[in-house]
């Protein structure tokens, strides 16, 4: 199922609180400059600032950032500045340079690579230098992986779409093969197979599943997992800022982290209850679980396996944190700005949705 960007919901008007951050030309500059303040107040400005943007869009984030820079960091830091587009449609680089380049000076530090970020070929060697990455609504058009289970305690199975007839789709059940599958169940689960009461867990789910069988649906984060294991092996002193949505309404699909699939057809939207029935073109928009976000972080920064080893005394490799979209925007961006007359300030009511998350390497080993 190839997924697409964008969401469809009944309520128009809705839809623009849901999905506004870079699209709203009133928030263009002070959404892109509340980032630039994080980056620099994090990043080690003695070396060379160095940035990559994946899914650039129009490029208005890219030209945002580096406007901040142009006129709030020292001279050195802009003039020596390298920022990267990881852009996987032609049409959007294109676009993206345009945007860009309507500040002449931003073009010799700008370029556009048209590759899949996820593609650890596209990356060449690794990069040994401290560097920056930026995702923005780049989560949720990911791809997810379906797994189910007959019951509570039942293992997970694969799910497989099959085609019988030319017309009708339906489900099929596989045992686990797929290893990006296996290695997120492995991290979505890590803590209950670390906590030395889940026996005891266990045994009482196993009672209750036979009294009161439930089936299970969870949709898998394995599109993050793979480009966070690319990233992570290209760009091992990478820091990250990733912004998604925390929660979408209405959904009616079924599962954990189930996806909000619907259709727009003579101008008006529909959701669907399975997305089985989305034929043609169909939005597919998925919710970020951050803390199972941050989780993937430490993991594919090699943390989490070395925990494994009981006896391994190694601290986290990243500090993180998780904030809603109005609390960084009130310690970084210029809320002030977007304030309205009567109090309303889209810069921090809009997006309730939708939260940043931000990791940045440490050398702590205690």
């Amino acid at each position: 199922m190839t997924l697409d960007m964008g969401i469809s919901l009944k309520d128009r008007g809705r839809l623009e609180c849901f999905r506004k951050p870079l699209s709203s030309i009133r928030l263009r500059p002070w959404y892109a400059h509340g980032i630039a303040e994080a980056i620099m107040r994090t990043a080690n400005l003695s070396v060379p600032l160095k940035i990559y943007e994946i899914g650039g869009g129009s490029g208005t984030c890219a030209k945002g950032i580096m406007d901040y820079i142009l006129l709030n960091a020292p001279t050195r830091v802009y003039n020596n500045m390298t920022y990267v587009s990881v852009e996987i449609s032609p049409s959007l680089a294109e676009l993206q340079r345009e945007t860009v380049g309507e500040v002449r000076s931003h073009l010799s530090k700008f370029r556009v690579e048209c590759r899949d970020a996820a593609d650890r070929k596209g990356w060449g060697d690794v990069e040994q230098e401290p560097c920056w990455v930026i995702m923005l609504e780049v989560l949720d058009n990911l791809p997810h992986d379906l797994i189910y289970s007959e019951n509570q305690v039942s293992p997970w199975k694969e799910v497989w779409v099959e085609n019988q007839d030319g017309e009708t789709l339906s489900e099929l059940y596989k045992p686990l093969q797929d290893s990006l599958i296996k290695r997120c169940i492995e991290i979505i689960d890590f803590e209950k197979k670390h906590d030395s009461q889940s026996s005891a867990l266990l045994k009482a789910k196993s009672v209750w599943s036979k009294v009161f069988p439930k089936p299970r649906r969870s949709w898998l984060p394995t599109g993050c997992l793979k480009l966070l294991e690319v990233l992570h092996g290209a760009l091992p002193k990478m820091s990250l800022i990733a912004s998604d949505f925390s929660y979408l309404p209405d959904v009616r699909i079924l599962g954990e982290r189930a996806p909000l699939v619907s259709t727009k057809k003579d101008g008006s939207s529909s959701d669907y209850g399975s997305y089985l029935d989305a034929k043609g073109d169909a939005d597919i928009f998925f919710p970020t679980e951050f803390w199972l976000l941050e989780r993937i972080d430490h993991y594919c920064s090699g943390w989490m396996k070395l925990q494994k080893d009981n006896s391994s005394k190694e601290g986290k490799k990243r500090r993180t944190i998780i904030l809603d979209t109005s609390s960084f925007m009130e310690e970084f961006g210029l809320p002030s700005r977007t304030r309205t007359k009567d109090g309303y300030n889209p810069l921090l009511d809009d997006f309730k949705n939708t939260k940043f998350y931000l990791s940045v390497p440490t050398h702590n080993t205690s």
